[in-house]
């Protein structure tokens, strides 16, 4: 029988697998704690180890692993920038494909409207029966040009949304794809002239040494004033310290956030009796 031990274990995953597996009949064992080179032990008698987004699969861990027999490496989620892929040993590891790229391009537009239209600071103004206009007002998406880091399946389902917007789409991606560009009327460009052209930049891209930091000082000075930035991705996309500079400075019209550089001890947890701390 494959016995697996799975990590970084909420409620929610337990009973989720537990369903499935009634098909498989494998023998989990579920972890609270998290993946890395402290509870990496746990592993040992067990052919495969399933992590999150917020496991550490690095070095140290891997060797780990491999010492305790593990075989494979199973990530419930689709990014793997957590693993050290050239020190995976005689381990294999696998990932999601993707996913609901609709979901995800979704909530990217929902950040969209929400940050530009006010919508969640009206709504505390209302609670508090200020009904007044002033500062709630956004701008027509119609005829602005969006920036788009990313054409993977994300990306694309993102242009298709901000075309319905009546906006004029540019991107940027390492691996381009020209026949998308094509039937979706969208054009590539630069990084850097998609900094300066865009009223509207949102990322969609994994995070790999290539792209890590890629929203900087340098490249938040290449921006218009009254830029909007919005990052669905992963936090390390945005170097935290330039992105609050540029904050502090007016540099954005506004920036929505789903995920945040310093954000593993967090996400996914109640904080809210704590008082959160910062690097």
């Amino acid at each position: 029988m494959i016995k697996i031990a799975f990590f970084d274990t909420e409620d929610y995953d337990k009973k989720l697998f537990d369903e499935y597996n009634k098909t498989y009949n494998y023998q989990i064992t579920y972890f609270k704690s998290r993946l890395n080179a402290e509870t990496a032990p746990l592993a040992k008698g067990y052919d495969v180890v399933c992590i999150f987004v917020n496991d550490k699969a690095d070095k140290e861990t891997l060797d780990i692993l491999n010492e305790c027999g593990v075989k494979l490496l199973a990530l419930r989620c689709a990014g793997f920038n957590n693993v050290d892929l050239k020190h995976l040993g005689n381990i294999r590891a696998v990932r999601v494909p993707q996913y609901s790229p609709y979901a995800v391009a979704e909530h990217a537009t929902a950040l969209l409207l929400n940050i530009n239209r006010k919508i969640y600071k009206s709504y505390q103004r209302v609670k508090k029966y200020n009904f007044a206009l002033e500062g709630l007002v956004g701008f027509d998406l119609h005829g602005k040009t969006v920036g788009v880091v990313g054409t993977g399946k994300i990306g694309k389902v993102f242009i298709q949304i901000m075309k319905g917007f009546g906006t004029k789409v540019i991107a940027y991606d390492l691996f381009k794809d020209e026949k998308a560009a094509e039937e979706l009327g969208f054009e590539y460009v630069s990084f850097d002239e998609l900094c300066e052209k865009s009223d509207i930049i949102s990322l969609h891209c994994p995070l790999t040494p290539e792209t890590e930091h890629i929203i900087n000082k340098d490249s938040l000075a290449k921006m218009k004033d009254g830029v909007i930035l919005v990052n669905t991705s992963r936090g390390g996309l945005i170097k935290t310290e330039d992105l609050i500079s540029g904050i502090r400075d007016h540099k954005f019209f506004a920036v929505g956030l789903d995920v945040y550089e310093e954000e593993t001890d967090f996400v996914f947890e109640d904080m809210s009796e704590r008082i959160l701390q910062s690097s």
